[in-house]
């Protein structure tokens, strides 16, 4: 995800210099309700392509980073069919997984845009001057309850398609069976939906903290005015 928060934080990186350099003409040419707006324009625009990135087929499938696995409470589950031969039915139950993390993300990008829209000018100077997090830590705080309210129903229907969520729930119920083993939660879909969630903040993350050390662009007329 090269653009989630890419041109977002050339934004922070510019009203930082604003903060800083209360001198330079460009910079004080520009007023907080100035340096909002393009933080707000900076954002939606990575947002949106962000997500774009990650709904793509094999956005997650592909991505060692964010690829969500066998569920890991049950990896002995998991080695034992293999051991027996079922190797091809965990791998396309990953699958089944990744590509139902894919679908619902699609949903993410209007979600975000909207908590982008709702931000104040507290909320663009607490992002300027928090961790190299700040700006993903905001997200996440505005959009999560949303997020899985929405991802839920798409992840559920694209497991049914592949009879995932049966399987999953008739593997587990069967394993806690098995006495003295520590029971485990047959919940397909909430495993899927967090972990779908949990990836799509990672990338952003690690997005913002690259982008803040090494801006390269400058795509908002509020940072060509700062910068020229």
């Amino acid at each position: 995800m090269k653009r989630l928060v890419f041109v977002c934080v050339f934004s922070l990186t510019a009203v930082s210099a604003i903060a800083q350099f209360g001198t330079n003409r460009a910079a004080a040419a520009l007023t907080s309700t100035d340096v909002t707006k393009g933080l707000k324009e900076a954002l939606t625009q990575g947002v949106t392509k962000g997500a774009q990135q990650v709904s793509k087929l094999d956005g997650y499938f592909k991505n060692p980073e964010i690829k969500i696995p066998f569920p890991a409470e049950i990896k002995l589950v998991e080695t034992k069919l293999r051991t027996i031969g079922m190797g091809k039915q965990v791998d396309d139950f990953v699958l089944s997984l990744n590509r139902a993390a894919e679908d619902a993300a699609k949903e993410a990008a209007p979600i975000f845009v909207t908590a982008v829209k709702d931000m104040t000018i507290d909320d663009a100077f607490a992002i300027l001057k928090g961790e190299q997090d700040a700006a993903t830590q905001y997200l996440k705080k505005k959009t999560t309850p949303q997020l899985k309210e929405k991802f839920k129903p798409v992840v559920q229907a694209s497991l049914n398609k592949v009879n995932a969520t049966k399987y999953y729930g008739d593997m587990i119920n069967s394993y806690n069976k098995i006495p003295f083993v520590t029971k485990v939660n047959p919940d397909l879909n909430a495993y899927a939906t967090d972990k779908a969630i949990e990836g799509l903040f990672t990338m952003v993350a690690k997005e913002e903290k690259t982008i803040r050390k090494d801006p390269v662009a400058r795509t908002t007329d509020v940072l060509k005015k700062v910068f020229k």
